[in-house]
């Protein structure tokens, strides 16, 4: 047996660092004579270097560290000294505390189908404390599951109201990732605001085409041969926050609306799903309105 499958028997021991600076000779030396140094034996590393003006430097450790429980403060403290000297936005997560996430569904049930698909296969590693709609649609599917599910009905007179009850419940649960798994109502820009890259919404096409509402029958008058959807992060910028995945599909002229939306939403399952892991094992670095993902 390797010495890195023996690693995942102790999941609690690995962590993970993820690193934003300005570009300059030195970091990764640095950053890895640092984890050496607290007995840190690196897993995985990934990383990237912008080419524009900004000159952006980007990097996602994965590293196994027995004790990692009593060390972890002290490491983050210690880091200081070199994020100040490096001019680092920096992350550490841990595997022994798994994301809590809330799913957010409206009448259209195939998203969450899939996400409660890989959570029970043991794909989707998190937590699902909840499920909030605004239909009572997808109850009989949630609570079989032992997963508590509630209804806010929701629409635009009383969104503030609808809200500030689901905050309640984000706070109640600890939430840590809202997946809106096409829940189909638009968030105002204080609810937003409170969850900064934490909220992932999927859109039924391929962004920035076909943005807001019935998408597949404008894509079928337009004649489309690709149908695609796009997962990305919330802002109050309707369907424009920083895109984490994107996939498509042929289609031609014997498809109808009926077919496009069909094959719309077998593109949309695996691309919310994809988004979500990716998201839940910190692969993602924003930085701006864009995102690096370390696949």
């Amino acid at each position: 047996m390797s010495i890195f499958t023996e690693y995942y028997k102790e999941k609690e021991n690995i962590g993970r660092l993820l690193v934003k600076c300005p570009n300059k000779p030195g970091i990764v030396a640095a950053l890895s004579k640092f984890l050496f140094e607290h007995g840190a034996d690196i897993i995985e590393s990934s990383q990237y270097s912008s080419d524009d003006e900004s000159n952006m430097f980007y990097i996602r450790f994965e590293y196994y560290c027995d004790g990692l429980s009593e060390k972890s403060a002290q490491m983050e403290d210690d880091f200081t000294e070199l994020a100040e000297k490096f001019k680092m936005d920096f992350t550490f997560t841990y595997n022994k505390t798994k994301k809590r996430s809330a799913i957010f569904v409206s009448k259209e049930t195939h998203c969450l189908l899939e996400l409660l698909w890989e959570w029970q296969s043991g794909d989707l590693d998190t937590d699902i404390p909840l499920v909030i709609s605004n239909h009572e649609t997808a109850r009989e599917i949630v609570e079989p599951l032992g997963i508590p599910y509630y209804y806010i009905p929701a629409n635009k007179d009383i969104r503030e109201e609808v809200e500030a009850k689901q905050i309640e419940l984000m706070e109640k649960y600890e939430i840590d990732v809202l997946i809106l798994a096409r829940y189909m109502q638009i968030l105002t820009p204080s609810f937003v605001k409170r969850f900064p890259n934490k909220i992932i919404n999927i859109h039924h096409s391929f962004l920035p085409a076909f943005i807001g509402a019935h998408p597949y029958e404008r894509a079928y008058d337009r004649g489309v041969k690709l149908i695609g959807a796009t997962s990305h992060y919330v802002t109050n910028d309707l369907d424009e926050g920083p895109i984490i995945e994107q996939d498509i599909e042929r289609v031609d002229h014997r498809d109808n609306i009926p077919s496009l939306k069909k094959i719309g939403q077998q593109v949309e399952r695996r691309v919310l799903a994809r988004a979500v892991k990716w998201h839940l094992q910190d692969r993602i670095i924003v930085k701006d309105n864009k995102t690096i993902v370390f696949h």
